[in-house]
């Protein structure tokens, strides 16, 4: 498993929203140790039975062991709950809120890297290890316990091909949802490293999509390495033509550069095979893994 476990202790902000209301009460109901919630103004409620907080150092005097956050607060104050959470030394931060403006978006990933902590998002489903805790919005019920690690840009493929996964028997160790913006704290290489370490992941499967360059910095990463685990990969948006957005605002092709062509051919010359459907997937797996 990477980043989280059962045993880790998370804070809620924007827990008294609407969204962030709902998927408290799933990700409890799923195991995740919520130990306090933050929205300024509303200290004193409750929500589901987790105390909440009007600021990050108030929740930690009384819960001192929370190391995680996760962050559902409206985009135009995302800026400011990110950089309260890594000023108070908390290092991993899931940042579920889209729309996020990229200025904003560069400044806390660039503060995040200079403090240290790890940025999962923006623009994200989050992140889950199966049968252990989730600290996002995906639907659990599609994930099987298993020894192949799921990182990706998209949190819809994600779904289809970890149910794909599961219908050949492969489990999911740790899944991580990128995000679908162009600025990103988590890349596909960081993660990949991530997995690299975890002895409870036996390969990786890469979802990429469209536009910007992050698959091919992969690919050319990973062609460089002397150790490596298996990867196999799928790249959303083998039909979209130049200019097209695609859902996320990191999915446009521009200036000839990050197209599928570009993506598959990068990938496959570093030795990774591309699958051309989501069901193609754990074929593919079954091969490296031999």
């Amino acid at each position: 498993m990477v980043l989280i476990t059962r045993n880790t202790g998370v804070l809620i902000q924007g827990i008294t929203g609407r969204e962030g209301r709902f998927h408290t009460k799933l990700m409890l109901e799923y195991g995740t140790r919520i130990l306090a919630g933050v929205t300024p103004g509303k200290g004193g409620l409750e929500v589901h039975g987790v105390p909440v907080y009007d600021t990050i150092h108030e929740a930690l005097k009384h819960h001192p062991d929370i190391s995680a956050s996760i962050v559902f607060v409206p985009a135009r104050f995302a800026l400011d709950a990110v950089l309260e959470a890594i000023s108070n030394g908390l290092k991993l931060i899931v940042v579920i809120t889209e729309g996020i403006p990229l200025h904003d978006e560069l400044l806390f990933v660039y503060y995040a890297k200079t403090r240290g902590t790890i940025i999962i998002g923006p623009n994200t489903p989050g992140i889950m290890v199966p049968g252990e805790a989730k600290l996002g919005i995906m639907p659990a019920h599609v994930f099987v316990k298993g020894r192949i690690g799921l990182v990706s840009r998209s949190g819809t493929l994600t779904y289809e091909v970890a149910r794909e996964l599961g219908k050949l028997g492969y489990g999911v160790s740790t899944v991580i949802g990128l995000g679908g913006d162009p600025i990103t704290g988590l890349n596909f290489i960081e993660a990949y490293d991530l997995f690299m370490k975890d002895p409870d992941t036996d390969a990786v499967v890469l979802i990429g999509e469209i536009g910007g360059d992050a698959e091919e910095r992969f690919a050319a990463y990973y062609s460089r390495l002397n150790r490596k685990k298996p990867v196999v990969a799928y790249v959303a948006g083998k039909t979209a033509p130049p200019g097209k957005r695609m859902g996320h605002a990191g999915a446009i092709i521009s200036m000839g550069i990050g197209d599928y062509k570009s993506k598959r051919n990068s990938l496959e010359r570093a030795g990774i095979p591309v699958a051309d459907t989501p069901s193609q997937v754990p074929r593919l797996l079954s091969h490296v893994l031999g």
